[in-house]
């Protein structure tokens, strides 16, 4: 596979040169084509109109990872619009996967969502049919499925291939975007998730995302499957990892969250240690090396949430990136002295009064 090590620039809305073989302009393809093991992360949207919401807590995976996803109404619970997220993620430079849900929007909304995107700057997407709306705090809601996740596939790679949207008509300008899906490897009936992927590939999917990976054996036995049936050629691989904070954290999540399997004998792990929550960590990075050494996975995708603060630690213990740094925000040479000249703007010195001009005229 073709591809570069990742690329930083101070120049943000300077897009990187297209690269043969890449159907987009990201960081995120060029790791994953260049044959690095990539590393995602996914942001906790705020319940919050303020964008330095959204800028503080991506400012803690800076350095660490490849590509940070814009989560749309996960849960079908309403926070900050992934678009939204992905504009301000944009702005300042990061590598936003943006993703959507089919419960929400109609194709037309979705494709003008799309092209907006793409316009903005966002190079990855990712196609995710979307829990149900009895799922979320807003049950009464409606929901459209007007899609699902492989006609969303379909039809973006459409826009994108063929540009032109579903109706025929042509666009001007198609979006260069790199297609991702969700894959549950830990969902019955075990045997039908290969056959699953493959249909998401024929689709349009170009990498995946996997559900919290706590029992590794299962997922060596999917990832079997996979290889037998040369979809990892196919697919850049991703495995869904994440910290634990607790046991009771770990049944809650096997309980209520869809599509969740936490073994009992990683929750007997955490119950037996004397400090839960560092445990928690250690079993997510003992996961990360034991991943990545099986064979057609291609990088992993963190999800912690209400513990960002971990992935970087996690990230460093489990030595995935071998030296490699993604990308950073690098402030230009004369950030200081704007920022200096922006102070001195906003905050002027007072003006002398006419008794001080006056005592100072005498003197």
């Amino acid at each position: 596979m073709s591809g570069n090590r990742d690329q930083r620039t101070a120049d943000v809305s300077r897009p990187l040169e297209p690269l043969p073989g890449h159907s987009s302009r990201g960081r995120l393809e060029r790791v994953l084509r260049g044959g690095q093991f990539a590393v995602t992360a996914e942001l906790n949207p705020p319940d919050s109109a303020n964008p330095q919401d959204v800028y503080d807590r991506a400012a803690i995976f800076e350095g660490w990872v490849d590509g940070i996803n814009a989560v749309d109404a996960s849960g079908a619970n309403c926070h900050m619009s992934s678009v939204g997220i992905c504009a301000l993620l944009t702005r300042m430079g990061h590598a936003p996967i943006m993703q959507i849900a089919c419960r929400d929007k109609n194709r037309i909304a979705i494709q003008g969502d799309v092209l907006g995107a793409a316009a903005m700057g966002v190079a990855n997407i990712m196609c995710l049919t979307g829990d149900g709306v009895q799922c979320g705090d807003q049950p009464g809601a409606k929901p459209v499925f007007d899609f699902d996740c492989m006609s969303l596939l379909e039809t973006v790679r459409t826009m994108r291939d063929e540009a032109k949207f579903l109706s025929g008509r042509k666009l001007t300008s198609p979006p260069e975007v790199f297609l991702g899906a969700a894959i549950n490897p830990f969902a019955p009936p075990y045997d039908f998730r290969p056959l699953r992927l493959r249909k998401k590939i024929e689709a349009g999917a170009q990498f995946v995302q996997s559900q919290y990976c706590y029992d590794v054996p299962l997922f060596a036995e999917y990832m079997k499957r996979v290889r037998d049936m040369g979809l990892h050629e196919q697919v850049f691989i991703l495995c869904g990892v994440g910290p634990l904070a607790s046991a009771r954290t770990a049944k809650w999540m096997r309980s209520n969250v869809p599509g969740v399997h936490i073994p009992d004998s990683v929750i007997a792990r955490l119950e037996g240690a004397q400090d839960q929550k560092k445990e928690g960590r250690q079993i997510c990075i003992d996961i990360i090396k034991e991943v990545k050494e099986i064979e057609g996975v291609s990088g992993v995708h963190m999800m912690a949430y209400r513990q960002e603060e971990l992935v970087a630690e996690i990230v460093a213990e489990s030595g995935i990136l071998k030296g490699r740094q993604p990308w950073r925000r690098e402030p230009a040479a004369d950030t200081a002295a704007v920022a200096e000249r922006m102070e001195e703007i906003l905050n002027p010195e007072p003006p002398a009064s006419p008794h001080t001009i006056v005592t100072d005229a005498t003197e």
